[in-house]
């Protein structure tokens, strides 16, 4: 006869309170991504990217938008 006296998990020795617990994940909260608005056609953008729907960045066209991409 085998005798295994293996313990497979931990097993906390006391038990975590409701207050204890909610401070531990006080800083597990998502946040929303920051937005700004295109200075050229008003379309809300995330900061230091080209605008999707005009393709400006800084003021200069850097990337050509279709007419069928923007409807």
């Amino acid at each position: 006869m085998l005798k295994l006296n293996i313990q497979l998990f931990a097993v906390p020795f006391h038990r975590v309170s409701k207050t204890r617990k909610r401070m531990r994940r006080a800083h597990n909260a998502l946040t929303a991504n920051g937005t700004v608005k295109c200075p050229n056609c008003g379309e809300a953008i995330r900061p230091h990217r080209v605008c999707a729907k005009c393709g400006y960045y800084k003021g200069k066209e850097v990337v050509a938008v279709s007419e069928t991409e923007e409807k």
